[in-house]
């Protein structure tokens, strides 16, 4: 079964389509293996994403920026995931992958087992809340609370005296930890390295997930049109993908006319006009596997200016993606791109994120990144399994317009496959089709009219 196929969101019983129980016990498998490879006792994640890749728990993108949850995985046990209020209870009665364990130290010793997965002695699933970031007054303990709850795990564990590798976390927890004699280092980079290259199924998701914003930019075309704004195109294109299935359209960057450049990184309220060049960056998560998708288009009509950003934003595009293959470095694409300078920028910290790439996964800026900020001097081999995304800009030579456009790719073991299928080879113009006595209406014109014509350019 190819990776890279699709098939209905749903699962069936007469089709091989992806294999939640492989994934679970692939993602956790990776994870133990790199924890054992680095120097620490136990890991522990408050991010939500790491949280899922680790337990497979999920209780909704509502809590995803308050540190509420947080969850254990040591060199000696499963993971443990302590859970707000009744997801607790919940996770112990619809996630029994909770309660089974492979791990000598964390199975009841009275289970038989013959070498297969046996009952833990306690529960993975287990009520436990963090600080609420700071709503908690201090005096109710909650941060000590936490901390002696990991500390507890870390004795019955023997691994006490081993360093314990933390994600993000609040400074009341981190002092807690500190305080019950824990030394607290940088877990994160255990989480991206295991995170780093995708399983099959992974790769599937992701590629269902692409799927669906292919849909939406088909709405989003039909839809655009001089008269609507920036925030409508939003509107239009949530519903389309929650209607598809979507858990969690992270965000629609709708960006029109002047407002391409600078990119501003943020949807306003503005009226597209006639003439104006839009471009957007579509993330959604299907299954928790996201998108990072742009997609640039005219509106009503394409001035010669936008064109040739356009061709200049897909040249650079078209040189990467051809460059793509194990072993190729993120140094070898980003030495492709131009420098901040050559666009407008004072430095490569100025222009970040403009000519880019970076891992998609759970999140959508996973390892490996691309930037001419850190790849030529840190640079990094791109491996067989890696899924990431390349955005590349280029602003119009009329001082306003850009164009952006982005593509998700998959390292195969010869080159890459492209993901993102609609439409980005050329310009597309979107919005009605105007008439003139002529015929239609030249779609490369400026979308000042005198400009148009001889007499309006001072060549008649």
């Amino acid at each position: 079964m190819k990776n890279t196929g699709t098939t209905g969101t749903n699962a069936v019983d007469w089709e091989a389509r992806v294999d939640f129980d492989r994934l679970r016990g692939d993602r956790l498998a990776r994870l133990k293996a790199q924890l054992d490879r680095s120097d620490l006792g136990a890991l522990l994640a408050f991010d939500f994403t790491n949280i899922r890749y680790m337990t497979a728990t999920h209780i909704g993108t509502w809590a995803m920026d308050k540190l509420i949850r947080f969850s254990l995985l040591t060199r000696n046990s499963d993971p443990i995931s302590w859970d707000f209020g009744s997801a607790a209870k919940h996770h112990a009665l619809y996630n029994p992958w909770l309660d089974v364990t492979t791990a000598e130290m964390d199975a009841d010793p009275d289970s038989p087992h013959e070498n297969a997965p046996r009952p833990r002695l306690e529960r993975g699933a287990r009520a436990g809340i963090s600080t609420l970031r700071g709503a908690f007054t201090p005096d109710a303990g909650i941060a000590e609370g936490v901390a002696k709850k990991i500390k507890r795990e870390l004795d019955k564990f023997g691994l006490a005296d081993q360093p314990l590798g933390v994600d993000v976390i609040e400074l009341p927890i981190l002092f807690a930890l500190q305080q019950e004699g824990i030394e607290v280092v940088d877990g994160q980079q255990v989480f991206m390295e295991a995170r780093r290259i995708k399983t099959g199924d992974e790769i599937r998701l992701l590629t269902q997930a692409a799927s669906m914003v292919d849909a939406a930019y088909e709405e989003l075309y039909r839809f655009l049109r001089p008269g609507v704004r920036e925030n409508e195109a939003v509107g239009v294109v949530a519903k389309t993908l929650y209607d598809l299935g979507s858990e969690y359209v992270e965000g629609v960057n709708a960006i029109s006319g002047e407002r391409c450049s600078p990119h501003p990184h943020v949807f306003s309220d503005r009226l597209i006009r006639p003439g104006d060049p839009a471009f957007f960056d579509i993330l959604h998560s299907f299954n928790g596997y996201r998108t990072c998708y742009y997609r640039t288009f005219a509106v009503g009509s394409a001035s010669s200016a936008q064109r040739d950003a356009y061709s200049r934003a897909r040249e650079y595009m078209d040189r990467a993606i051809a460059l793509v293959r194990p072993g190729t470095t993120t140094a070898d694409i980003v030495s492709l791109w131009p420098t901040a300078q050559e666009f407008g920028f004072p430095d490569e910290e100025a222009a970040f994120a403009l000519q880019y790439g970076h891992g998609v996964g759970l999140s959508i800026w996973e390892k490996p990144i691309f930037s001419r900020l850190v790849s030529l001097e840190h640079p990094e081999v791109l491996q067989e399994g890696m899924v990431f995304a390349l955005e590349t800009y280029w602003p119009s030579a009329d001082g306003w317009g850009a164009a952006r456009i982005e593509e998700e790719v998959v390292v195969t073991a010869d080159g890459c496959e492209v993901i993102t299928k609609f439409p980005a080879e050329e310009l597309i113009v979107a919005g009605r089709r105007y008439y003139t006595v002529d015929g239609p209406l030249n779609l490369e014109r400026d979308s000042q009219s005198h400009l148009n014509t001889a007499w309006g350019r001072g060549e008649a």
